[in-house]
């Protein structure tokens, strides 16, 4: 289940309720699948061939499709990340980069853990969004942002786009972030 930590006060949310209720007001949409759906097989692997992540998608068809329909997202896929990842050091640094997208950022995470540090409203500052296999989120368009790895270093996540060239990154500069 995803928890939040506000970076500026050091408060930690907790639990379903609250996490939704937090990101909502924050205009983050924030929804839980079941991870149990996905084959014992799969949960615990973080490279997958191309059948593997074709199960995958599968098994989240229906939960993808709806979401989609309610989005308008046009096309999906999955990322797999782990120390396995050729380059993994250059990517993370390429994603540990504040900034914005001209469409919303989404994030299914199906194995693994992974961590959206989002600009807050008004006074909420920076805050990080924990995220581990069940948890969706979808962050808004020009909503200054980065996503990347926990200490586990490891993640499989369904990615949809409404643009078929998917989301294309404006570096966003601010000098209140702090890294952490």
């Amino acid at each position: 289940m995803a928890e939040i930590y506000i970076r500026n006060t050091g408060e930690r949310i907790s639990g379903e309720e609250e996490v939704r209720a937090f990101l909502a007001n924050q205009e983050v949409l924030y929804e839980h699948w079941d991870a149990t759906k996905l084959p014992e097989n799969l949960r615990e692997r973080f490279i997958l061939s191309d059948e593997e992540k074709a199960e995958v998608l599968a098994t989240y068809d229906v939960e993808i499709r709806d979401l989609a329909a309610r989005r308008g997202y046009q096309i999906w896929d999955i990322i797999t990340l782990s120390d396995s990842t050729p380059n993994l050091e250059e990517l993370l640094t390429k994603f540990e980069d504040v900034h914005t997208h001209t469409e919303d950022e989404i994030r299914a995470i199906t194995a693994g853990k992974g961590i959206f540090i989002i600009k807050g409203k008004d006074d909420a500052g920076y805050f990080n969004v924990e995220l581990e296999a069940g948890d969706v989120i979808s962050v808004p368009e020009h909503t200054p942002h980065f996503f990347t790895l926990m200490d586990n270093r490891q993640i499989v996540a369904v990615r949809l786009f409404i643009e078929k060239d998917g989301w294309i990154a404006t570096s966003y500069n601010d000098p209140t972030f702090q890294q952490a």
